[in-house]
């Protein structure tokens, strides 16, 4: 695209790109997929009469969600044969996305693991819809439904995420100093201060994707799950080193086994205690966290 950048189209596109690149994210719940799409979109958007076209971005947001659909569909299958349990791809994000409030919320771990029980359709009408504030009309004609299926399934997925997600909106900073009682609790191997800060009905879920050990099924209360925390770091002779960064425009925690990234965990919120932890250990997931410039989203 660097050969082209007078060109119309070109700069229309990068534009965009960066809502472009959300949508397809929120949708598929995997930035390497996101990117995949971005690229078909290009391929079948310099192709298009642009001036026959009276809305660009709609039109690009058109092309995009129709990929993602097509991909998200081929996805369920291989998830359906995927190694234990599933997370979505950690993202990198800059600080000042959490100033969005209602986009840091849709792109958390604890939302986007929400998202996933939704049909392909839903999802697509609820991240248009909800997330970008986009009409009826222009979202009937991104999924081949008429306006007034579209504000049906709009309403049906927007009850099935408020029935899911958190009670309420953390701020960066309450969820920060969570994490970091968190992470003094591990660094010191202190069972009573980890059980301090986890809520009491607190879930654990890993993906090790087949590559890396994690567990098979979530781990469900605050003593299981420190006692599964506290033992599996003890277990590793390799020195530990637990950092903070910003993933999917919350604090997260970056774990290093000897100087090697060897995973990410994000963390859900609710009256000061975690509620959720979220640990992708799968090397797939995590070849952008390092190598990657810090996404400002839309």
């Amino acid at each position: 695209m660097s050969d082209h950048a007078t060109d119309p189209a070109t700069e229309t596109f990068v534009a965009h790109r960066n809502l472009l690149f959300t949508v397809a994210y929120e949708m598929l719940g995997s930035a390497a997929d996101a990117e995949d799409v971005l690229q078909e979109t290009w391929l079948r958007w310099v192709k298009v009469d642009l001036e026959h076209v009276r809305d660009q971005r709609a039109y690009l947001v058109r092309i995009t969600t129709r990929q993602a659909l097509n991909r998200l569909r081929a996805m369920s299958r291989r998830k359906e044969a995927y190694v234990g349990q599933w997370l979505p791809e950690p993202l990198l994000t800059a600080p000042d996305v959490a100033q969005d409030v209602e986009l840091a919320e849709s792109v958390s771990m604890a939302v986007m693991l929400v998202l996933e029980t939704l049909s392909p359709t839903e999802r697509a009408v609820f991240v248009l819809r909800e997330v970008f504030d986009v009409g009826y009309d222009e979202i009937a004609g991104a999924v081949d439904k008429s306006p007034a299926a579209v504000r049906q399934i709009a309403h049906r997925a927007r009850l099935h995420v408020d029935a899911r997600r958190p009670r309420e909106v953390v701020s960066p900073s309450e969820t920060r100093a969570a994490l970091e009682s968190f992470r003094r609790a591990l660094d010191g191997g202190d069972l009573q201060s980890l059980l301090d800060v986890l809520a009491p009905e607190v879930v654990l879920v890993s993906d090790g994707g087949g590559h890396k050990q994690a567990a098979v099924r979530p781990i469900t209360g605050a003593d299981k799950v420190a006692r599964f925390m506290v033992g599996g770091l003890g277990k590793n002779e390799l020195p530990i080193t637990i950092g903070i960064t910003v993933v999917n425009a919350s604090p997260a925690l970056v774990v290093h086994l000897d100087g090697e990234l060897d995973g990410v965990m994000a963390i859900r919120v609710e009256d000061a205690r975690i509620t959720g932890l979220y640990y992708v250990r799968n090397p797939e997931k995590l070849s952008r966290v390092e190598s990657e410039t810090p996404l400002t989203l839309r």
